[in-house]
């Protein structure tokens, strides 16, 4: 929507939050900071609710019925702790209790009853129960003459003390979460539930009608949704999944609304997004947009055609790559997405510009520039030196998270290592109370082991770590392959590689978890090969790490000052980037107009399902949805407008990844949809935000009555719902 051609005032309006307009739906506000909000003025476009209403630290808000679920949001519906979220949330759940001759991926699943309920392995509820602003905690410890090194060790330090101190003797897990860089620490007390059960999952053909093909793109015909239900033990305190559990009682849940929307109602979402970057330097902007984004893509298509070739030859390991070729499919598609935004909007020159207008500002204010003035040069420098070993740090993590079976070997081996220091000193997530949660990854992770596969991602890896340029080579891979080039090499990487798949125990289930609880010492006696190539690469991951502490603890300095010089220039409120935190933004219902003599409107109905049906994956319409659709038994669900059930809708609200699965509501705190994707225009909103093409995508609540009502007849499911 950004042309070269638009002023600079307007430019600099798109680029700056501090210059958010009350009807630009732009932020996603922490709940503390809805005072900052023009609620008075959002009651005349149709919101109901006060502030309390909403959310107040006392409880009792709607706030409270929001949830983190598995990797995305939902929210309760029912006092029997019953959850929505979106089929794409729920995948992996379904995706793990599949296999050929029970394809619930393919069929969909439903429990009738409590009994039937399966476990969602490795799924959690976080309930929010409260925040606390401990910035002044933090910075306590922070000193002037710190080094960038030390800066960051003392942040993590107190942060660890803070966690530590917030969850001794509660049944809760804390986070400290950093708002504008460093300006602000608020830390989450959240009740983890850790037993989640799937209750209802629809058809692929349904929750994922369209695929890769539709993702991002509108008009989307999608039932992105699934029910899921929390479980606590008898006396309310949470615990692992056990028979003798019980649901969990929410004080607050959502009803919903079957009363349909129009076009230009006021929505509001809640959830946890992901990561913004809005407040992101040139220099950061350049870096993705000419190295890291391109690097990944390349990257992520070779992958998919590793686990796509492998799926094609075995249906039943096709089910367990299901879950990792959805997630690289949905994240190369938004890479597509964020490098067409970042050319079409010229982000970067965009920057650019406003950073010379603030550059001038500052300059016309002495005391401002002595303050602010060397934040960008200093910036500059430190992606200057990012730039001299990314692509070795690029390759080291990828060799760290692309293989499931070296993974496991790294965390092992480094959890040992760790475990040789108080627990105050270890890194995060290397505590004590991260002990129970990785136990339980390295158990599920058996579920979708396959080893053949996963040794030519490992291949696939060592090769690119090998091809590093001169100046960024990784010593250790260097001496095993012994600088061996082409064939020869190759051959010496396969004959390496299947020696440490032949002769490992990692991927046998019960060493594997003998293995986590053993000392150090012991473990290295084992002689296992994975875990003597995690250990001979554990010099080059732990400079790799050092560097990125050195880098963020800069980044903690400086943006800040940044942060604090465009308040100075723009004189306004501010909301801090996402970060994983919940979230709320307001809303209307509206199209857009993508390009020119283009108009999208702001609904699709059951009719656009029919019509992109092909009979072939991924527009397959299942044979009860296309009876109801031929008998006309829409019941009350149909929309006037359209004459036709409602599909999905679109909104003017604010979102990235981690939204998804969040209830979107009209005035009244009803959920009318749930959100599952944006726009693919908007997808670079994450850097820069534009309110005339940033559109959330959400399926429209009285799709989901219509399936589970007319279409499947799921009559227990329905009757739990509170339905206005």
């Amino acid at each position: 929507m950004l042309h070269n051609r638009i002023s600079l005032i307007s430019m600099m309006f798109l680029l700056f939050l501090a210059a958010v307009s009350i009807w630009a739906d732009e932020g996603m506000w922490p709940l503390y900071d809805l005072g900052k909000l023009p609620l008075g003025s959002l009651r005349m476009r149709g919101l109901t609710l006060n502030q309390e209403q909403i959310y107040t630290p006392k409880g009792g808000g709607i706030a409270d019925a929001v949830i983190e679920v598995g990797a995305g949001s939902g929210s309760f519906i029912s006092s029997n702790g019953l959850i929505i979220t979106n089929h794409h949330v729920a995948f992996q759940a379904i995706q793990q209790q599949s296999r050929v001759d029970k394809n619930y991926i393919r069929d969909g699943f439903y429990a009738a009853s409590f009994d039937q309920e399966l476990p969602a392995v490795g799924y959690y509820a976080h309930v929010t129960l409260s925040m606390e602003d401990v910035t002044a905690k933090v910075k306590a410890v922070l000193k002037d003459k710190m080094s960038d090194i030390e800066r960051y060790k003392a942040v993590e330090k107190i942060t660890k003390k803070i966690i530590k101190d917030a969850e001794k003797g509660r049944d809760v897990e804390c986070e400290v979460s950093k708002m504008f860089g460093g300006m602000q620490y608020i830390l989450y007390n959240y009740l983890k539930i850790k037993d989640v059960r799937i209750v209802y999952v629809p058809p692929y053909a349904i929750g994922n009608f369209g695929g890769d093909i539709d993702n991002w793109i509108w008009p989307r015909h999608t039932g992105d949704f699934s029910f899921l239900r929390a479980y606590v033990s008898p006396d309310g305190s949470t615990a692992d999944y056990s028979t003798e559990n019980v649901p969990y009682h929410p004080e607050i849940y959502f009803p919903i609304s079957s009363q349909g929307i129009k076009e230009g109602d006021f929505t509001m979402i809640m959830g946890f997004p992901g990561y913004t970057d809005r407040y992101a330097s040139s220099y950061d902007l350049d870096n993705l947009i000419n190295h890291e984004y391109p690097l990944d893509i390349r990257t992520y298509e070779d992958e998919l055609a590793i686990f796509n070739e492998a799926g094609a030859r075995d249906s039943s390991v096709a089910i367990r790559l299901a879950e990792t070729v959805s997630g690289i499919n949905n994240t190369l598609k938004n890479s597509y997405g964020m490098m067409e935004g970042f050319k079409k909007a010229d982000i970067l020159n965009t920057k650019r510009t406003t950073e010379q207008q603030l550059t001038r500002f500052l300059e016309e204010n002495p005391e401002l520039l002595k303050e602010y003035g060397g934040v960008l040069p200093q910036l500059d420098s430190l992606h200057r030196e990012k730039r001299l070993t990314q692509d070795r740090d690029f390759a080291l993590e990828h060799l760290r998270y692309g293989s499931d079976f070296y993974y496991m070997a790294y965390r092992i081996y480094r959890w040992a290592s760790e475990k040789e220091k108080p627990d105050i000193e270890r890194d995060p997530d290397y505590q004590n109370r991260d002990s129970a949660s990785t136990h339980e990854t390295l158990e599920n992770m058996q579920i979708n082991l396959v080893p053949e596969t996963d040794k030519k991602i490992l291949k696939y890896f060592l090769k690119k770590a090998l091809d590093l340029p001169p100046d960024q080579k990784i010593a250790t891979l260097e001496n095993i392959f012994s600088g061996k080039q082409g064939d020869e090499r190759d051959q010496l990487i396969d004959r390496f590689l299947d020696s440490l798949y032949t002769h490992t125990a990692i991927g046998n289930l019960e060493k594997r978890l003998t293995m986590f609880n053993m000392p150090l010492k012991q473990l290295e006696n084992l002689n296992d090969p994975l875990l003597g190539f995690a250990k001979a690469l554990k010099p080059d991951m732990d400079a790799m790490r050092e560097r990125g502490k050195r880098f963020s603890g800069a980044e903690n300095r400086l943006t800040p000052k940044l942060i604090a010089a465009y308040t100075e220039w723009k004189k306004g409120n501010l909301y801090p980037d996402a970060n994983g935190s919940m979230r709320f933004n307001y809303g209307f219902i509206k199209g857009y107009n993508p390009r020119d003599a283009v108009r999208y409107n702001w609904l699709t109905g059951l009719n656009g399902v029919m019509e992109k049906e092909t009979g072939k994956d991924p527009f397959i319409v299942p044979q009860e949805l296309k009876q109801a659709h031929l008998t006309r038994d829409f019941g009350s669900y149909i929309d006037p407008s359209i004459n036709d059930i409602p599909v999905d809708f679109l909104s003017t609200n604010d979102g990235t990844g981690g939204n998804s699965g969040s209830p979107c509501l009209n005035g009244k705190g009803e959920i009318i949809g749930l959100v599952f994707d944006g726009n693919y225009e908007s997808i670079s909103m994450d850097y820069l935000f534009n309110p005339n093409i940033v559109r959330s995508i959400q399926v429209d609540i009285r799709y989901v009555l219509f399936l589970i009502d007319r279409v499947y007849h799921l009559d227990a499911l329905r009757k739990e719902l509170t339905i206005h």
